[in-house]
């Protein structure tokens, strides 16, 4: 199983991409958390990284899409994998066209993950600045919510709504994954 999990900061992907991964033995892999592990090391990839996610940025298409194929080539992954903030641009969904085969949308509103993200009791990443916060959210409507299109005419989008609780998120995605399998 080859899933991807798609939506804006704060919708529960995480929580969701790990939930997932004890139901159907896969591993969970967030590009944002190897971005951040990435711009912690002290190496001119690192420094680029981080420059680019504090200001609330993406990725260039190009280095992440060779940063996730490294990532999924790995034996971890031969046997499926759930992916969390990859893809964002309709360029790395075509680059992966045959290794994604269902991606799950959570849809929450731009006020519900702003407020997810105030009320979270954990420190405040560098990366999750106010205005990295809102820069990445308008990124997510203007750039990342052509993929939904997208893999909407392949057939291999399944839409929730992420604004219910977890269970309820969850039970909706494995309802609908089941039914694909």
């Amino acid at each position: 199983m080859k899933i991807t999990l798609i939506g804006i900061q704060g919708s529960g992907k995480s929580t969701q991409g790990n939930l997932l991964t004890k139901k159907y033995n896969i591993p969970y892999l967030s590009t944002g958390h190897i971005f951040r592990e990435l711009s912690q090391e002290k190496t001119a990839t690192g420094r680029y990284i981080k420059e680019i996610i504090t200001a609330g940025f993406l990725v260039p298409d190009e280095k992440t899409i060779d940063i996730v194929k490294e990532y999924v080539g790995r034996d971890a992954y031969k046997n499926g994998y759930i992916l969390d903030g990859f893809p964002r641009t309709v360029q790395q969904a075509k680059s992966f066209a045959s290794e994604i085969e269902s991606a799950v949308y959570i849809r929450v509103s731009d006020k519900e993950a702003l407020w997810r993200l105030a009320m979270r009791d954990n420190e405040v990443r560098s990366d999750e600045t106010i205005m990295a916060v809102k820069k990445r959210i308008e990124l997510f409507h203007f750039v990342t919510e052509p993929v939904l299109d997208w893999y909407r005419k392949q057939g291999k989008l399944i839409e929730v709504d992420g604004e219910v609780d977890v269970e309820q998120v969850f039970a909706q995605i494995t309802a609908a994954l089941d039914k694909k399998v």
